[in-house]
Order: structure tokens, then sequence, then C-alpha cells
């Protein structure tokens, strides 16, 4: 009995859950056999050199591309059962991701590009415009709602991405180098700013980065070499 409640208060615990997840491109073996668990509310960063399998793995979470071998569990869910229109939903609705380019639209606003998620799933600017609101307050840039990206700053352009990112409440935020493109004093502000979303929000977040600083601040930090964790 108490070991059936210890797997229960694990399974309702761990938002991601990856075994054996082997990728290839041509005879090129990008990922070898990886596992990993990630727990609500962590903040995991993973680090290593280019090429070691990093941002394959990162779009394999998050659905953006498939594995040739091994399971992927997100939020409860087995991804492998879902594919078209039902993979597209629970990805939006599920995760958020946040890359080292913000990928702002540029001729909308600030407060229109955060609510572009709820937007893609059928909620009206009306409905959405509240929490996008909320979301911009929380990351201090709601003074700039109404403004363009071209009228940003490159901090600001890359808070209105976390703010995108968080729009459909996911389970999990997947990040790239979310601060590769930003001055040391707003890549620090940024990294800051995920802990901060995490005590204010619960919010989970898997970290690719190459910012070592940053990787040590993380709940656990993951080194990757050749397509594997070579510590965890």
């Amino acid at each position: 009995m108490f070991q059936q409640v210890i797997l229960l208060s694990y399974i309702c615990h761990v938002i991601i859950e990856a075994t054996g997840i082997s990728k290839s491109y041509g005879n090129l073996k990008v990922l070898n056999s990886i596992d990993i668990a990630v727990k609500r509310s962590e903040i995991v960063s993973i680090v290593g050199a280019s090429g070691a399998g990093k941002t394959t793995l990162l779009q394999i979470l998050g659905t953006l591309d498939k594995a040739d071998t091994g399971q992927l569990k997100l939020a409860g869910n087995v991804i492998g059962k879902l594919n078209g229109n039902k993979l597209a939903l629970f990805r939006n609705k599920n995760i958020g991701f946040i890359f080292q380019f913000h990928y702002l639209l540029p001729e909308f606003t600030a407060l229109e590009n955060t609510c572009m998620p709820a937007l893609i799933s059928g909620s009206s600017m009306e409905k959405c415009s509240q929490r996008g609101m909320e979301l911009l307050s929380l990351l201090g840039i709601e003074n700039r709602s109404t403004h363009k990206p071209g009228e940003l700053s490159g901090g600001e352009q890359q808070r209105v991405a976390v703010a995108r990112a968080l729009m459909n409440e996911p389970a999990v935020v997947l990040a790239d180098e979310p601060s590769g493109n930003l001055d040391s004093a707003n890549a620090d502000e940024l990294h800051h700013l995920f802990f901060l979303l995490r005590e204010k929000l619960g919010q989970t977040f898997v970290i690719v980065t190459h910012n070592e600083g940053f990787a040590e601040m993380a709940d656990r930090k993951l080194i990757m070499r050749d397509g594997q964790f070579v510590t965890q």
C-alpha cells in the first residue's frame, strides 16, 4: 500500500517522462536512448557542446519532431497516440515555447502577440486580453502592450515572447537558448524571471542553454554529450 501511494505521488507530479528516446538523421545518430523525467514546477537546464543533441531532444519533447524509438508522456498523455489536429491542439494547450529569436509577428502589438496561442485555439481577442494584460503586467511591460515589436527593446521583445509562451497556461515551457540573443544585463533579468514565474505560477521549465551561470541556478543541470546524458 505504501509503495502504491509513493507511485501515485510520482505519477501526479511528473510532467514529462521520456524513455529510450533515440533519433537519427541518415547515418548520423543524434540521440541515443535518452531517459528524462521532469516534475511539476521544476526548472531543468540542459547543457553541452554544439551537436550534442540538445535542440533535437527539446524538439521531440515539444512534439515538433518524432523520435525513431522510445516513448514520450507529457501531462499524463502518451504522445505517440496523438497525431494531426489532435497533436497540434495538445501542443497548443500544453506546451509553451521560447526561442533565442523571439519570432514575434511585426504587424501585431505586444498584447496581440501575447494572445496569439489563445486566438489560434479559437478564443476571441476580448476573452484573452485580460490574461494577456495580466501576464504583461507580471513581466513588467504592461505599459508596452500597444507597441509593436519594432518599437520594443530586445529585452522587452523577449518578455513578450515569454508572455506568449504562458498564454494557455501550459504544463511545461521549453526554452532553446532564450537569452542567447540578449546582452548580459537583459540575460540576467530573463534568467531571474524564470524563477519568479515558477514562484508565482508554479511553472515548469526545461531550458537548453550555453550560459553556465544560469545552468547552475536550475534545480537540475543535465549535461549532454554525443546524444546521451553524462550526468543526471
